[in-house]
């Protein structure tokens, strides 16, 4: 009689294979990653720099956006490293606890992003509708505050995917069609049944993204609310010019997330590397394109990057 071994080996390396169907034009895709990405790290650190170093910038606005710049590099640098290490080297070479880590620091630093706009949206509610008592609401301390609840909130609400990952058994393939790991993407290639990481995952975004994105809309039905009932109409267009920047990042942050998720629901016709070009996208975009847009539009911040980088140098 034969003696069956029901002992099933679970994988502890896997293999990402960048962007399936487009590897003969890594290396020419790589090219905007590196820009993108060494931009990003230029100009979120000039950012923090100019911030931290100069006192006239030390408000609230400028302090929370300082928050944002961090956001950014970790998320970043969390991603394109192994992206261009697949593109250039072929390394796509991956640990289960890398892959785990990886998809920790992502997930956590885009629900750090989500909290840090909503918090961005009640500083412009606080500037707008309670102008004088600006300074006395937003103190340092309750900007302290705020930002130890965004990390606790993000990095507390995905760890415990780190145990929900841990406890499967990773038997079905060890081959991920993508640049980089995520929950579900990683949970999926395991035998056991994944309900409770799908649950747990959904719940996670229903209390994090997609409550933050209800209370930035509710903040500016508020803003717009005060701003209509300004007598002046050049004070009504101040204070959406002090909107302007932030509705951009906003628009940025979760545009391209929203459009990703509804082509993966409903566009099953369309390529798998579309869906991976777009999911990187949502990370590659916002943390080059932040420092700049806050730069173009905020004249403060304007004033010291010139000082910085010509000035300073004359």
């Amino acid at each position: 009689m034969t003696t069956l071994n029901h002992t099933v080996e679970s994988h502890t390396v896997f293999y990402l294979l960048g962007i399936p169907g487009l590897e003969d034009q890594h290396m020419w895709i790589s090219i905007p990653f590196f820009i993108f990405y060494v931009t990003a790290l230029l100009g979120n650190s000039l950012l923090i720099f100019i911030i931290l170093t100069r006192s006239s910038l030390h408000g609230p606005m400028y302090l929370f956006l300082c928050m944002l710049a961090g956001a950014d590099i970790v998320l970043s640098t969390s991603t394109v490293p192994q992206a261009l290490a697949i593109f250039w080297f072929d390394a796509g070479e991956i640990s289960l606890d890398r892959c785990i880590t990886q998809l920790f620091f992502i997930h956590s630093t885009y629900i750090s992003e989500s909290g840090i706009l909503l918090v961005m949206a009640f500083d412009r509610y606080i500037a707008i509708c309670y102008p004088l008592r600006y300074t006395t609401i937003l103190t340092n301390s309750l900007i302290g505050k705020i930002g130890v609840t965004i990390f606790l909130r993000s990095y507390g609400t995905i760890f415990p995917i780190i145990f929900l990952l841990k406890r499967l058994t990773f038997c079905k393939n060890n081959i991920i069609p993508h640049t980089l790991c995520q929950h579900i993407g990683l949970a999926k290639y395991a035998c056991n049944n994944i309900r409770v990481n799908i649950w747990y995952g959904l719940s996670v975004l229903m209390l994090t993204v997609v409550l933050d994105v209800m209370l930035i809309f509710v903040s500016y039905v508020l803003i717009l609310r005060a701003i209509f009932h300004m007598p002046s109409q050049n004070a009504r267009h101040k204070a959406i010019n002090t909107c302007g920047s932030h509705v951009c990042i906003i628009m940025l942050f979760y545009g391209p997330g929203i459009f990703t998720t509804l082509t993966q629901r409903f566009g099953h016709h369309i390529p798998p590397h579309i869906h991976i070009l777009l999911a990187n996208i949502c990370i590659l975009a916002p943390p080059m394109l932040n420092p700049i847009i806050y730069g173009i539009k905020t004249k403060q911040i304007q004033e010291q990057v010139v000082h910085v980088l010509f000035i300073k140098h004359k």
